[in-house]
């Protein structure tokens, strides 16, 4: 039996989950966040997490979960993509990254930590460029470090499908889905992912497009602060291991076993990765 003179059991830290709109010179920027139960603010460096095309921040609910016990998490939506207004025109990576600077000005950080994903390590990388003082480490998974093949490759792909009459698009868009499906991604957590594709409509490339014509070997060979990258097994396995010849610095982490959906099936398998490296 608990005496009286004994402390309370510790409590769960269970962090603040919020979403909020934030203007932008694109218009409203849709954010996902997480907030620890005392404040955050005073806690570790806050996180800023950009995401991968043609999804949102949603994809980062798990880490935010996890990550925002003893720091404050932000998840925006890419202009355009989830529920951030588009851009007026096609952007190019510099773009979104001045629409996430716009966001970070208003929160008035000293100091961030970025983790992109994809397209969004692209994004993190040009935010840290354009504002040194302010980023200070970055974790990027999956690293879109292109051939010039490969581009070529991308170009000549139509993508998304145009609507057939028939809805027979829709099959062919689901079994790419299913192609690049990862280990433990359920039929669930797949369909969310292909319905968060379907809402971007024909404007859904253009963040791809952006990672596609970004310079990445000469703009992230400039990064200065301390990288880390995690290298799952998808899409962007190979393109990833193309690292190592340009940000010489950086520790790559190899997770094999995970693939696309890693953030969805095993968001504790990312923190566990990059605990050490966020540390403070």
């Amino acid at each position: 039996m608990a005496r009286s003179s004994d402390p309370p059991p510790p409590m769960a830290t269970v962090p603040r989950m919020r979403r909020t709109y934030f203007e932008t010179r694109y218009g409203q920027l849709h954010v996902h966040g997480a907030m620890p139960t005392g404040g955050g603010f005073d806690e570790a460096t806050t996180l800023v997490c950009f995401h991968q095309s043609p999804m949102s921040g949603r994809v980062f609910r798990g880490l935010l979960e996890l990550q925002g016990r003893d720091r404050s998490v932000y998840a925006p939506d890419t202009p355009g993509f989830g529920e951030s207004d588009p851009p007026p025109a096609q952007p190019a990576i510099a773009d979104y990254a001045a629409a996430m600077l716009d966001f970070l000005d208003q929160m008035r950080f000293r100091k961030v930590d970025l983790l992109g994903y994809h397209t969004g390590a692209l994004i993190a990388a040009e935010v840290a460029l354009a504002r040194p003082a302010l980023v200070r480490r970055i974790v990027m998974c999956g690293v879109p470090l292109f051939t010039e093949e490969e581009r070529t490759a991308f170009r000549q792909t139509p993508w998304p499908l145009p609507p057939a009459e028939d809805g027979s698009h829709l099959l062919k868009e689901w079994q790419f889905s299913q192609k690049w499906r990862g280990p433990g991604v359920t039929l669930e957590q797949l369909a969310r992912g292909f319905a968060e594709k379907l809402r971007n409509g024909p404007q859904a490339w253009w963040g791809a497009s952006a990672a596609i014509d970004y310079p990445a070997r000469e703009r992230l060979a400039q990064l200065q602060m301390p990288v880390r990258v995690l290298r799952p097994k998808d899409d962007l396995w190979e393109a990833t291991a193309r690292v190592g010849g340009v940000l010489r610095g950086a520790q790559v982490i190899d997770l094999a076993q995970y693939g696309h959906g890693l953030f969805e099936v095993a968001p504790q398998a990312v923190v566990e990765a990059i605990a050490d490296f966020l540390k403070g």
